[in-house]
């Protein structure tokens, strides 16, 4: 059984004793204990973050900005109709596609565009169709078929889902 008082360090090395700064000069550090002579950064809680510029205005804060990033947007894999008609597939959905390597990166649903001819009858379940997409594929025979996404709740709208379950769940209690 192994204890404590018979561990051992791994052969050649490998455990390095801690520098102990601020001992005097007797050791091996010397009187500034490594860190030179007076100035900020001799100092303890000297300013060495990320960004920082030496007082001056750092470059995330003079750039203007602009605009905002949709924490709600939906992306869509894109994939034109006349690839579709390459793969020889008679259903077509997301996962066969990602399957066949038509499409790398699921993101949040498929969108087929109208890009391309098609001939054969094929079943296509997407999330989204362009308007010259879903008529190329019904004017072949075959079938276009949306796939509905439920819509994102906001941070607001799942903290008063959360509320309103923790009300239910007391109510339950009380009875």
């Amino acid at each position: 059984m192994n204890e404590l008082t018979r561990l051992t360090p791994p052969r050649g090395g490998g455990v390095k004793e801690k520098k102990r700064v601020g001992r005097g000069q007797a050791s091996g550090q010397g009187k500034t204990a490594g860190r030179g002579g007076k100035g900020q950064k001799a100092r303890t809680g000297n300013m060495n973050f990320v960004g920082f510029e030496g007082g001056q205005m750092p470059i995330q804060r003079r750039i203007p900005k602009r605009g905002f990033t949709n924490p709600f947007r939906v992306r869509y894999a894109l994939i034109n109709v006349g690839v579709l008609e390459g793969l020889g597939l008679t259903e077509v959905d997301l996962d066969k596609l990602v399957e066949a390597g038509a499409v790398k990166d699921r993101k949040d649903g498929l969108k087929i565009l109208g890009d391309g001819e098609i001939t054969k009858a094929i079943s296509v379940r997407a999330h989204k169709f362009s308007g010259s997409a879903k008529e190329k594929i019904e004017k072949a025979g075959g079938k276009a078929e949306v796939i509905v996404i439920p819509p994102k709740a906001t941070p607001q709208q799942r903290k008063a889902e959360e509320k309103k379950a923790a009300a239910a769940a007391e109510k339950s209690k009380l009875r």
